[in-house]
C-alpha cells in the first residue's frame, strides 16, 4: 500500500481531515509524532510523500524542540525525491531549510477564515492552475516567512501576511491550514484569541459559514498533491 509519512510538530495540531482524503485515494499515514518523543525518520525510504505539520515554534528552535535538526534533515532528504508539504510550522521549516528567513511574532497575527490572493506564478503550478483570483483559508499564526530561499516561487499572499504560499521544485509550503476543521476553531481558547485582537465568537462563525468552501477547495488542491505520487 502507498504511504505517506506525515510528522506532528504539536499535539494540538494534527492532520485534521488531510486523514479523510488520504483515505479516499486508499493512501495510509505513517503519523510520528515528534512532539510526543517519537524518532523522526532520517531518511523516506518507503513513502510516496512527505507532510510537515504546524506548531507554536520556531523552525530553528532546537532546545525547545529537540526533534527539529532531524526535521530538517530528513526536509532535506525528501526535497527532490518525493512531493513534500509543510503547513503552517511545516512550510517555515520548508524556506529556513532552504535558505529563507522566518521571524518570530513578526507583523499582524492571522486567526480563523483570511482571504488569500493567488498570485500569477499560481497559473501554471501543479495543485493550484484554475483557482480563482482570491480564496479563503484557515490562519492560526504570530510567526511568519520574512524572506523567501532564493529558488522559491512565490504562490499566494494575504493582507497581513505577504509569504502565505511557495513552491521550492516540488515542494510546497504554506502559512495557513488546509486541513483544520470548524470544529477545531471552535475548540480555540478563547481568551487567547482575545488577547491577539479577535472575537472568539466571530472566529467559530467564520468557521462554520465558510466550512463547505474551505472544503471544497483544500480537498481539491490535496488531492492534486496525491496525484504526483508514484
Amino acid at each position: 500500500m502507498t504511504t505517506v509519512l506525515i510528522v506532528e510538530n504539536d499535539k494540538d495540531s494534527g492532520p485534521g481531515r488531510l486523514l479523510d482524503w488520504l483515505d479516499e485515494r486508499g493512501i495510509a499515514p505513517v503519523v510520528v509524532r515528534a512532539w510526543d518523543g517519537e524518532p523522526v525518520p532520517a531518511t523516506v525510504d518507503g513513502h510516496a510523500a512527505l507532510i510537515l505539520l504546524g506548531g507554536g515554534m520556531l523552525p530553528d528552535e532546537d532546545e525547545r524542540s529537540p526533534w527539529l535538526p532531524a526535521e530538517r534533515a530528513l526536509l532535506r532528504n525528501a526535497h527532490g525525491q518525493v512531493p513534500v508539504l509543510g503547513i503552517c510550522l511545516g512550510g517555515q521549516l520548508l524556506a529556513h531549510t532552504f535558505g529563507g528567513e522566518v521571524r518570530g511574532k513578526h507583523g499582524l497575527p492571522e486567526k480563523g477564515v483570511t482571504e488569500l490572493t493567488v498570485l500569477p506564478a499560481a497559473a501554471d503550478d501543479e495543485l493550484l492552475a484554475g483557482l480563482p483570483p482570491t480564496v479563503r483559508a484557515v490562519e492560526s499564526h504570530q510567526d511568519q516567512i520574512t524572506r523567501l530561499p532564493a529558488d522559491a516561487v512565490l504562490l499566494m499572499s494575504s493582507e497581513r501576511c505577504t509569504n502565505q504560499m511557495l513552491r521550492i521544485g516540488r515542494s510546497w509550503g504554506t502559512q495557513f491550514h488546509p486541513e483544520v476543521t470548524a470544529e477545531r476553531v471552535r475548540r480555540w481558547e478563547p481568551e487567547r484569541l482575545r488577547s491577539l485582537g479577535f472575537v472568539p465568537e466571530q472566529v467559530a462563525a467564520d468557521a462554520e459559514q465558510y466550512a463547505a468552501e474551505l472544503d471544497k477547495t483544500w480537498s481539491a488542491v490535496f488531492h492534486r498533491f496525491l496525484d504526483l505520487l508514484d
